[in-house]
């Protein structure tokens, strides 16, 4: 899966450090090959944030492989206890399917945290250079990147970090084109389009962002909103306002 323009090369992360304490890590579920972790991980990030059903169409457009290859893939992780699925519906994990999804998800937002907090990468880069590394990193160095970072509960984007025991909790957030006007804190922002991402930035829009959404026009598809750091106005798309969560200021 590849979204964005990350740098071609992956960091090297031999300079990080941490206090000498103990490191008590948490063991991943038995290993799997990395294309089995992938659909796992996209299986769970797909229901994160929406009550949709996982189809095998939607795999296919998230991974960017034909449908042909999703069903073999997908047969393969139910023969071997990672999923359900019934011809023509839903593809839902087991708990064992879970298991192996979260412990992914963690390591590709710590890792992400990492590559923005310490390395001084975009927000809008680090996707790509994450998919490479968290097949390749240990349990051990991912607990100590958790540990050097302080434990962060939530990725760049806004997207919850699962912690070490597999516990995800979401933040009370609604998509900015659902809500009704009024003042909110930005909670999360879709890490699907790099492009976006760099918009959003450069008028204001990112994590923790006090904003107002002053009127949505739905007959023309658009929002306006003011952001409290930034004087001008901003009005956007059906397809941005969808990417954006907000909650309460409080």
């Amino acid at each position: 899966m590849s979204r964005g323009t990350g740098a071609s090369t992956a960091p090297d992360l031999s300079a990080l450090r941490g206090p000498s304490t103990l490191v008590v890590v948490t063991e991943s579920p038995a290993p799997l090959s990395a294309v089995s972790q992938d659909y796992l991980k996209v299986i769970w990030g797909a229901r994160e944030w929406s009550d949709a059903p996982v189809t095998t169409k939607l795999l296919a457009g998230r991974l960017g492989v034909g449908a042909s290859t999703v069903s073999e893939t997908v047969k393969r992780l139910a023969d071997a206890g990672l999923v359900s699925h019934r011809p023509y519906g839903a593809v839902e994990l087991t708990e064992a399917g879970r298991a192996h999804a979260v412990a992914m998800v963690r390591r590709h937002r710590l890792i992400e945290t990492y590559l923005v907090q310490r390395l001084g990468y975009g927000w809008d880069e680090v996707h790509d250079e994450a998919e490479v590394l968290e097949h390749a990193v240990s349990d051990r160095f991912v607990e100590r990147v958790a540990e050097v970072l302080g434990h962060p509960d939530r990725d760049p984007h806004g997207d919850p970090i699962p912690a070490a025991d597999g516990t995800v909790h979401l933040p009370d957030a609604r998509v900015m084109w659902e809500v009704e006007t009024g003042e909110y804190r930005v909670a999360r922002i879709s890490d699907a389009d790099p492009e976006l991402l760099r918009y959003l930035e450069g008028v204001g829009l990112v994590l923790d962002a006090h904003v107002t959404l002053d009127e949505r026009r739905a007959v023309t598809g658009v929002v306006s909103v003011r952001v409290d750091s930034v004087p001008e106005r901003v009005e956007l798309g059906e397809v941005a306002a969808s990417a954006i969560w907000l909650t309460s200021r409080v």
